[in-house]
């Protein structure tokens, strides 16, 4: 496999997050001896440093086909990488502590894409094992969500079962009129106390007597209704004018009694 040295330099050092990052003491090669070097996690890629501070890798190590396992060392808390090919290189790192160890094992584990396939496969295997248990085989996981429709309960499945409302009593001139309710059959409260009927419903108050309209009333409402002015505006300017003839025979009697 061919790598860009440029393009992995410039994704280790980049800004981009790191899964892992740390001190960890690598065994060389050649020689048995262990080196401190600063390690950095990046997805698949392991890289790391002579340094912290060092702005390009000494290697890189693709955790693709490998391993992570405990390993017997001189060292204290030693584990190793290892590839599946004959001629392929072991890894040998070792922490400072058995958390960071811990840690270390379990991020380059993880750190894979075949690790990535199986955790998909088997999210995915779960959700169809959801979608199964639900009824009708999960119409919101497969079918269109337009196909899709509530269950209804209670009283929205039978909706020939609510109670009916009560009948609207019909109004006059804009007010409802409880003597006109379909209910013509009982009599009316002449008592002036509140009672119940037969059914155990009170009985409506009693009506005000209306006032009758005097002719010049009659005659200005008369008018009024054949003119039937079509704005607010005039109906405004009818009625105050009306107001006012009505305020100065106020204050002309005010003034003299004798009116």
């Amino acid at each position: 496999m061919k790598l860009n040295e440029r393009s992995l330099a410039f994704y280790a050092t980049c800004d981009s997050p790191a899964d892992n990052a740390g001190f960890l003491y690598k065994r060389g090669e050649r020689h048995t001896a262990y080196h401190r070097r600063w390690f950095v996690l990046k997805g698949n890629m392991l890289f790391y440093f002579e340094e912290r501070e060092s702005r390009e890798p000494v290697g890189v190590i693709v955790l693709e086909g490998c391993t992570v396992e405990l390993c017997d060392s001189a060292e204290e808390f030693a584990f190793a990488i290892r590839f599946g090919g004959a001629k392929s290189r072991t890894y040998v790192l070792a922490a400072e502590s058995q958390a960071v160890m811990e840690s270390w094992v379990k991020s380059l584990s993880r750190a894979s894409f075949d690790y990535m396939r199986l955790v998909v496969r088997e999210l995915e295997k779960q959700l169809e094992e959801m979608c199964r248990a639900q009824d009708g085989g999960c119409r919101g996981c497969q079918g269109s969500s337009g196909s899709w429709k509530p269950k209804l309960s209670g009283p929205e499945r039978c909706p020939e079962r609510l109670p009916a409302l009560p009948a609207v009593p019909p109004k006059e001139n804009g007010c409802a009129v409880w003597n006109n309710a379909p209910r013509v059959d009982r009599l009316p409260n002449t008592s002036g106390c509140g009672g119940h009927d037969g059914e155990g419903n009170p009985w409506p108050p009693p009506l005000p007597p209306r006032r009758r309209a005097s002719s010049s009333e009659a005659g200005s409402a008369g008018a009024a209704a054949v003119e039937s002015p079509s704005s607010f505006c005039q109906l405004h300017e009818q009625y105050g004018q009306e107001v006012a003839r009505l305020r100065q025979n106020w204050l002309k009697k005010q003034r003299d009694p004798r009116l």
